[in-house]
């Protein structure tokens, strides 16, 4: 379903652009997908408006076909791209699962902020961005999911969560239509249970 409003208290939640990340083969230009991202979060702070950037920083326990090396990272891999414009009223979330609710403060932080309503992007589609979104919609938050600043190393993945996962979650949206909502104030005030 195309994005037609945003809740009041509607936060941005950014999935794994970072530097580690960013260097692996995606099926579109990370660097333009962290372009939208970072306007996005430019448009959510200047109407004070929860930013939350999630990065990795490890992996989770457990035996995969993909197996893992050591877990060890390269010193500069969990770094946000230069694109997202990291400010001090940025919530910083750094998890070890796909999803980035599990073992961190996501919710609490949402749930104090008073937000109803989560936008999300990032990388990869199928995986840090799906699941987010999936554990979004399971607590009961409303979700968007911005399909043009999102990418995946898996074109078919990527293609999978757009066409049949995310009409299921919620609405979906370019960052040019997040962005112009905000400005205009087509914002919907939430009763507050």
């Amino acid at each position: 379903m195309p994005v037609t409003k945003l809740d009041s208290r509607t936060a941005l939640i950014i999935v794994d652009l970072q530097k580690g990340i960013a260097a692996f083969p995606c099926s579109h230009p990370v660097g333009e997908v962290a372009k939208r991202a970072g306007d996005m979060a430019a448009a959510f702070r200047a109407h004070d408006l929860p930013v939350v950037l999630v990065n990795v920083t490890g992996v989770a326990p457990g035996r995969t076909e993909h197996g893992h090396p050591s877990g060890a990272f390269p010193p500069d891999f969990a770094e946000l791209m230069q694109e997202l414009n990291v400010q001090p009223s940025d919530h910083l979330v750094s998890k070890r699962t796909w999803g980035a609710f599990t073992g961190t403060d996501l919710q609490s932080y949402l749930e104090s902020s008073g937000a109803t309503q989560v936008v999300v992007c990032g990388v990869a589609t199928s995986i840090g961005v799906e699941s987010t979104a999936r554990q979004a919609h399971e607590l009961g938050l409303n979700v968007t999911l911005v399909v043009d600043a999102m990418t995946d190393v898996s074109a078919e993945a990527h293609a999978n969560s757009l066409e049949r996962i995310f009409p299921r979650l919620g609405e979906t949206g370019t960052a040019q239509e997040i962005i112009g909502l905000i400005d205009s104030g087509r914002q919907v005030h939430v009763n507050e249970g």
